[in-house]
């Protein structure tokens, strides 16, 4: 397991952040996001979106759980798994296709659906600390190798 933990300041900077890894993105990957209500997953998520050549604006799709962007240099499939009930209502939106296909999954909420993420996703957490500013945030990403 590698990890690597980054702080930044302001949501320029944990947009910023988002932006590198998206660049890197290769397909197939699956990230998974998690974080407390307010951390800035979307924030990150719109880097991501950002450093693989998105233009259209990136919000989370609470209601549609997937949203599928196609205009970068590989597909980009958001998720928000945060009103998922059970885990049987991903094989309702074919799940697989996207995990398994040649796009990049992001998953915010990915606690929740543990049991069916692959054992090589890669766990990025955002946590907050108050003490360290309104802003801080502490990105941890975690990747088997």
């Amino acid at each position: 397991m590698i990890s690597k933990t980054y702080e930044t300041y302001a949501p320029e900077e944990t947009l910023a952040l988002g932006e590198k890894l998206g660049e890197k993105a290769q397909p197939g990957q699956i990230y998974t996001l998690v974080g407390d209500l307010g951390v800035g997953k979307t924030v990150f998520t719109q880097g991501v979106a950002r450093g693989l050549g998105i233009k259209e604006p990136v919000s989370s799709p609470t209601f549609t759980i997937v949203q599928e962007y196609d205009e970068g240099r590989i597909p980009f499939y958001h998720f928000d798994v945060y009103r998922i009930g059970d885990v049987e209502e991903m094989d309702e939106i074919g799940y697989e296709d996207y995990f398994y296909g040649e796009g990049v999954c992001l998953i915010e909420w990915a606690n929740l659906i543990d049991e069916i993420l692959p054992p090589e996703a890669i766990c990025i957490t955002i946590e907050k600390n108050p003490e360290k500013g309104y802003d801080y945030r502490r990105i941890t990403i975690d990747a088997s190798i």
